[in-house]
């Protein structure tokens, strides 16, 4: 009895940090610096400035959280498709990157409140047609960062149309501007400065997909960093300073975001 009771508690001692769940806000108090994911290739939301510093509202507010923490920003530059596996991969402690919410990323990741919201549609040139129902996109040929929000959005609402799937939102661009694509869906703070580079293609929205908030994300189970990023929104929410950020960057202060 004594052998089976010493074994049982030996492994206890052995099993306790796999048991214990590790406090990432604890963390990243105890370091001093808290690591942020950001894209910086999807202006406004985060681009490079002629400077080649990164720059943008996600950028803007991935500063603000760090300063309202009172700890040190390392800001990682991330893609669409990578966002969510360098989150689970532990190679970031927070999300900041245009990430709307789908059924299949609720699985993966725990969302904050929205933060600002976009549109995000099918665009295309003069010439194009519009589409009245998104399923009507069937047998179109339509550009897309690959694993981003309009690219699952229209994997589910218009399974007939050809989506070609790249690597980031400058490839999804380039593709539509040099003709392999006649369309593509991104957010309309996207489409709008693409169509103000380009007035000859005569873009515009060809078909709307849905309104998008958008969200930080944590990993699932990190619930004091996730209701410390809520106090954060909540704090410049009231304040007007989140506002004041959509104002800058997106020309619209977006009160109604909730």
């Amino acid at each position: 009895m004594f052998k089976l009771k010493t074994l049982f508690a030996a492994a206890l001692v052995c099993a306790a940090p796999l048991l214990a769940h590790a406090d990432k806000l604890a963390d990243i108090k105890a370091k001093g610096a808290i690591r942020i994911a950001t894209t910086i290739d999807a202006a406004p939301w985060g681009f490079t400035d002629s400077a080649g510093k990164p720059t943008g509202l996600d950028v803007e507010l991935a500063e603000n959280v760090a300063k309202a923490m009172g700890v040190k920003l390392e800001l990682q530059q991330v893609t669409g498709a990578n966002r969510i596996p360098y989150l689970l991969s532990n190679k970031v402690d927070v999300v900041i990157a245009a990430l709307g919410s789908s059924p299949e990323r609720a699985k993966q990741v725990a969302f904050s409140k929205p933060y600002a919201a976009v549109y995000l549609g099918v665009y295309g040139g003069k010439g194009t047609p519009k589409f009245a129902k998104v399923a009507d996109l069937a047998g179109q040929t339509v550009a897309v960062p690959k694993g981003s929000t309009p690219d699952l959005s229209l994997s589910e609402l218009a399974p007939g149309a050809k989506l070609i799937r790249l690597e980031d939102t400058a490839s999804t661009i380039s593709a539509f501007l040099s003709g392999q694509a006649p369309l593509f869906a991104e957010n309309n703070f996207i489409a709008q400065k693409v169509a103000d580079e380009n007035p000859a293609k005569g873009i515009e929205m060809k078909s709307l997909i849905r309104i998008s908030p958008a969200y930080m994300a944590v990993q699932p189970g990190e619930t004091a960093l996730l209701t410390e990023m809520n106090k954060i929104i909540d704090a410049k929410s009231a304040d007007g300073s989140l506002a004041a950020l959509r104002l800058k960057w997106f020309k619209d202060e977006q009160k109604e975001v909730k």
